[in-house]
């Protein structure tokens, strides 16, 4: 643990890093003459926030909070405009899905449903990874966490299953445990892009989508996410496998193994029943939303309060999910703070700016560049939420202006952008929890994360155009 004198010293060299940003910004660069004195210093904080997210001086809720704070000192706009993204419904759909995902791993639900993937398809080491990809695509649709879920279900699991066969890190590494620990992670990164609740930030994809007119539903990135989203999930463990080939292929231990894990577990109990009964209605609640015209987030709040008033979940669950308040803190004052970007007209004078290079080009190949150039920009952050924040909104605004069709282009940059969390090992939370396991060497990580990268744009770029176009997105 570092000293207190490094933590003081790093926050301090942090903050000098983000009030430079800020000045540069604001000081040196000539403002647009569309934009307002007042709008430019809230871009130059717009900005100086997603390094701070990247550079962490402070935990990125207290400096996101730090944010709003100085809001009202360096624009025009009030403090209680600035606090508005903390009543909005998408902040609270996150939570609420953050309180049910506490319910189905305090009560072993979430262990249940992997453990059970395992013992139907765990007979050998590539089935093992299909079924715990399986597993991680299941509580994806609703569980937005993908640290909580990967981390905290699957993980263990995968730790577990490589250690039955000796398989640890160092010398026997490549003898199980380093084949699951990549190919697994690999297949995080889909399960991410496939739902609305598959990571935290998707929901805030949406949200900008919406500012430009288009809704995005939970029914309808399932719908979206679904096709590409299982072939990638049959090929990228497979692949994986052929460059990081295990030395034990068959494993009917493992499935051994799940079968005792869940005999200790028992049966059912009625607050897993009722739990599962209380998932079941709230994906069912979600995807029909279109149709019975039921918002999503009050079924989410409506399924957690369920929970709360039967018992399944305690009030002590709720406030102490700390993951949650703070995604609370950060998601909340990021999400005004980006309204309050298109507000103003930032983001559209960047799009026409960026726009203005690529003058006379077709949407579609300028579609492939902005793809390419998001895709691999990646490597330069680690959190998805941050490249979101930094790139997202701008893109969507600059390919809407080309002309190309803004279903296609908001389901291209957010599922790409999951996808992209694959190249290295700090892509988004789960990466760095699977690479400490200490199976798979960095450069081994990257090797594997860019060869996966090819087949997602293959794969994404061919069959999901495809199905895309046959959903009439284009």
């Amino acid at each position: 643990m570092p000293a207190p004198e490094q933590n003081w010293r790093r926050t301090v060299w942090g903050f000098a890093v983000l009030i430079a940003i800020y000045l540069i910004f604001t000081k040196l660069i000539p403002r647009p003459a569309t934009l307002t004195p007042s709008a430019w210093s809230l871009t130059g904080l717009f900005f100086a926030t997603v390094a701070g997210l990247i550079i962490r001086p402070i935990p990125g809720g207290g400096l996101v909070l730090l944010a709003i704070t100085l809001t009202p000192l360096l624009t025009t706009m009030k403090l209680s405009d600035a606090l508005g993204g903390y009543a909005d419904s998408t902040v609270w759909l996150v939570q609420a899905a953050f309180f049910i995902s506490r319910a189905l791993i305090n009560t072993g639900l979430a262990r249940r449903i992997a453990l059970g993937f395992v013992r139907l398809f765990g007979h050998s080491t590539l089935g093992v990874s299909y079924a715990l990809s399986l597993s991680d695509m299941v509580l994806a649709t609703i569980i937005p966490s993908n640290g909580a879920r990967s981390g905290g279900v699957i993980l263990p699991i995968v730790r577990s299953i490589s250690e039955l066969y000796g398989s640890t890190p160092g010398a026997t590494a490549n003898r199980m445990g380093a084949f699951l620990m990549a190919g697994v992670y690999q297949a995080i990164c889909v399960t991410a892009a496939m739902f609305y609740t598959g990571q935290a930030s998707n929901p805030l994809a949406a949200q900008m989508a919406g500012n430009l007119g288009y809704r995005v539903t939970w029914g309808g990135w399932l719908v979206a996410g679904i096709v590409p989203g299982l072939i990638s999930l049959a090929l990228v463990p497979w692949v994986v496998m052929r460059l990081f080939p295990p030395q034990v292929k068959r494993t009917p231990e493992a499935a051994e193994f799940a079968r005792t894990e869940l005999e200790k577990m028992g049966p059912l109990t009625s607050k897993e029943k009722l739990l599962a009964l209380v998932f079941a209605g709230v994906c069912g609640a979600w995807v029909s939303s279109s149709w019975t015209g039921i918002d999503i987030t009050v079924a989410a709040l409506l399924g957690s309060m369920v929970l709360l008033v039967t018992g399944v979940l305690q009030w002590e669950h709720i406030i102490s999910e700390h993951a949650a308040w703070d995604i609370f803190l950060w998601y909340g004052g990021l999400l005004r703070l980006g309204k309050a970007l298109n507000e103003n007209g930032v983001t559209e004078t960047f799009a026409k700016a960026v726009g203005a290079h690529f003058e006379g080009l077709h949407w579609f190949p300028l579609l492939v560049i902005a793809v390419l150039i998001f895709y691999y920009s990646h490597y330069f952050f680690a959190s998805i939420t941050a490249h979101m924040l930094a790139m997202y909104a701008p893109f969507l605004v600059l390919l809407a202006h080309s002309g190309a069709p803004l279903g296609l282009v908001v389901f291209s940059l957010a599922c790409f952008l999951n996808l992209s969390a694959g190249l290295t090992n700090y892509g988004t939370t789960p990466a760095p929890m699977f690479f400490a396991q200490g199976y798979v060497s960095m450069k081994d990580w990257w090797r594997i994360g860019f060869v996966i990268s090819l087949c997602h744009l293959l794969i994404w770029g061919t069959i999901g155009f495809g199905w895309w176009k046959l959903l009439g997105l284009w």
